[in-house]
């Protein structure tokens, strides 16, 4: 088995709540500036563990999320050993097969490679996620009848059958990325946290 991997995915854009494109439409504006960061709370690739760390993607997608053609910049974990960095590198490009490679179609081009302190503290769509000095985002979930937290299943980017996403608003989503000419300093814009759940 190349990989089975289980987190937490972990994202802030430039849509308004609840972003469009977890249902799969068109994002607001007809286009996103997004994060998404996949924290493997448990995980190997290849027999290599990579539990803990966490990888993060900035994306400048230029349509509908599904049509593909995103530009990425990625950060890699600097707490990820060399080994461990190759190992999760191979996995979410899509080079070790499996659900990953589909996932992976969406980008067409990788612009930049860089490590970075990734901090993800999120629980039920609530925390802060940062991503060295490109990214940081302070994430509320929304909240319905009983102060209950508002969950989605079964979207677009559900990958974990069965398990909540929680979407909420970013009150403060920042982005400082050269490699994607990207500067952002939004508030009360979309943010969600969802599970995964891959295995090839």
């Amino acid at each position: 088995m190349p990989y089975k991997l289980e987190g937490r995915l972990l994202e802030a854009c430039s849509c308004k709540a609840i972003c469009p494109c977890w249902i799969g439409e068109d994002p607001d504006g007809g286009r996103c500036d997004g994060t998404i960061a996949y924290r493997v709370d448990r995980g190997e690739v290849n027999g290599i563990d990579v539990s803990g760390l966490t990888l993060g993607l900035i994306a400048s997608i230029p349509g509908n999320a599904l049509a593909g053609d995103w530009k990425v910049a990625l950060f890699v974990d600097d707490k990820a050993t060399e080994e461990q960095e190759k190992a999760l590198l191979a996995a979410f490009t899509g080079q070790e097969g499996g659900p990953l490679a589909d996932v992976a179609k969406v980008v067409g081009e990788v612009v930049s490679i860089e490590r970075a302190t990734i901090e993800s503290d999120i629980e039920e769509g609530t925390g802060q996620l940062r991503i060295g000095e490109a990214m940081s985002a302070d994430m509320q979930v929304s909240r319905g009848i009983g102060d209950a937290p508002t969950k989605l299943f079964d979207t677009c980017f559900s990958f974990k059958p069965g398990a909540p996403a929680y979407p909420g608003k970013a009150s403060r989503y920042r982005v400082s990325c050269p490699s994607l000419g990207m500067n952002l300093e939004m508030e009360g814009h979309s943010s969600v946290q969802g599970y995964f759940s891959f295995a090839a």
